[in-house]
């Protein structure tokens, strides 16, 4: 008599992207539907953020046997000695579990935008410089609803191989530079599942 395997695949863990702000949000909606990856964009994980915040939903996503993708900007942190303290606490805390990826930028994920247009990781003092110098390639860009929730900012970024010449550009600077993003890590968590 034969005997019957079950060759159900297995489920994948679900990715679920935490953020800070509506910037983030929006971007990783819309990368999800243009370039079709699989992982959840809840409102419910962008919000003002505390590191402590932070904490309590990456253990809910891990809790749940998921992937936590933890998307925010460091410069808070690297003007506030008690903030970067946490934030290395934090970040000690996941560091050799694979389901927790940070993806901070410095000083905010608009160095992420602009790592798409340009090679540099020169220093901006602070979010409103960098935002500035990304308008001369993203006219018009606003941290605001009303731009953010048009889909067209983000597929103009992912043109003609932008994505990947940023992730290349984000990966050859490290985290050694004045600014610097690793938002890249995301993406190798989601072409991993596609």
């Amino acid at each position: 008599m034969t005997r019957v395997v079950n060759t159900r695949p297995q489920k994948l863990p679900l990715i679920t992207v935490i953020g800070e702000g509506i910037t983030e949000q929006y971007y990783f909606k819309h990368i999800r539907t243009i370039l079709g990856f699989r992982y959840i964009v809840k409102p419910y994980y962008f919000e003002t953020t505390s590191i402590k915040d932070m904490d309590r939903k990456i253990k809910e996503v891990v809790e749940g046997q998921g992937i936590a993708i933890c998307v925010f900007d460091t410069d808070v942190a690297e003007r506030n000695e008690k903030e970067q303290i946490k934030l290395r606490k934090l970040k000690q805390k996941y560091v050799h579990k694979g389901n927790v990826i940070f993806c901070d930028s410095l000083p905010s994920i608009e160095f992420w935008f602009l790592l798409h247009y340009r090679n540099t990781n020169r220093y901006f003092n602070n979010a409103l410089t960098l935002t500035s110098a990304l308008r001369h390639y993203l006219p018009g860009y606003q941290k605001t609803t009303h731009f953010l929730e048009q889909e067209r900012w983000v597929r103009d970024m992912c043109a003609d191989g932008k994505l990947q010449t940023a992730a290349q550009r984000a990966m050859a600077f490290g985290e050694t530079g004045p600014s610097y993003s690793n938002i890249y890590k995301a993406f190798d968590v989601f072409d991993g599942r596609n």
